[in-house]
């Protein structure tokens, strides 16, 4: 299948690997066309328009609101042509408002569109391991799941466009919440002289951890000790802009959200201190790292 991939950062680049290795064709379109050129069987085009025509389905996996306003909106953007016969994925996180109007405007255009924000990282979407939470018309979910199912371990059908983006945040609430809250553990050994390697090795095998805890306990032991750290899967200012659609979404849901509002004031602290490219899990070592 010819595949078009919107937007080739560090997800793009792990997606069109794992679907190259599956026998698809990529032609992918990015702001920086250099990135695009530095991966072998990727065909790199001028716009993301031009990428409708030639592909069967398009993957958009762009870093925030700005870019996916500017991909579909812009100067040959996706919705400044005829979309018969593309399908768009949305795979960004956003709002479940800004899903609902990207797929008003691609339908408006003639085309299909599904969301499907993944859970995951980098090594998860070159290992096809993602969490995919698809939503939009069942029948144009039914035709692009064999596509979502290889770049996924799990992928769930949420029913209507906005659904999938409510549950991305959803999934992504306690992820920020406990990076911080593993910086404030580590803060309560204080100076009593416990091996960092000790103290995150039972931390993170403690009923409290989450799944990636143990894979992350390297780097945040190095940045401890060496005052670096060279992880940055997903840095603390994209994490913010999430935690913001966080706090809007509870807001407009009429709920109150003090722990991600405290989760995202951590977050803010380290990003004005310099720390807003390090990777979010990072924040495990802000508190002492700070106190130093």
């Amino acid at each position: 299948m010819h595949i078009g991939i919107l937007g080739f950062g560090k997800m793009g680049r792990a997606i069109a690997e794992r679907l190259i290795e599956n026998g698809h064709q990529i032609t992918a379109w990015n702001r920086t066309a250099s990135k695009i050129e530095a991966v072998d069987q990727v065909t790199a085009v001028a716009s993301p328009a031009a990428l409708v025509g030639r592909c069967e389905m398009i993957l958009s996996i762009l870093a925030n609101d700005a870019a996916t306003e500017a991909a579909y909106h812009g100067a040959d953007g996706l919705c400044s042509v005829g979309l018969a016969s593309t399908t768009i994925i949305e795979m960004c996180t956003m709002s479940p408002d800004r899903a609902m109007a990207l797929a008003a405007a691609v339908t408006a255009k003639g085309g299909a569109f599904v969301e499907c924000p993944v859970g995951g990282t980098v090594k998860p979407a070159r290992d096809g391991a993602l969490v995919g939470m698809a939503a939009g018309d069942k029948a144009d979910f039914d035709r692009v799941r064999p596509l979502l199912e290889q770049l996924t371990r799990r992928l769930d059908y949420m029913g209507g466009v906005g659904n999938g983006a409510a549950m991305k945040l959803a999934i992504n609430l306690p992820l920020m919440v406990y990076w911080g809250a593993l910086g404030e553990a580590v803060g309560l050994l204080g100076n009593r002289g416990i091996p960092y390697e000790q103290a995150f090795d039972i931390l993170t095998d403690s009923s409290g951890a989450i799944g990636p805890a143990k894979m992350r306990q390297a780097p945040i032991i190095d940045l401890l000790k060496t005052g670096t750290s060279g992880v940055s899967n997903f840095a603390i200012d994209q994490a913010l802009k999430d935690m913001a659609l966080m706090a809007a979404l509870a807001r407009a849901e009429s709920i109150d959200s003090p722990i991600i509002t405290a989760a995202e004031t951590t977050a803010q602290q380290a990003a004005d201190a310099g720390w807003a490219g390090k990777d979010i899990s990072l924040l495990a070592a802000w508190r002492k790292h700070n106190a130093s």
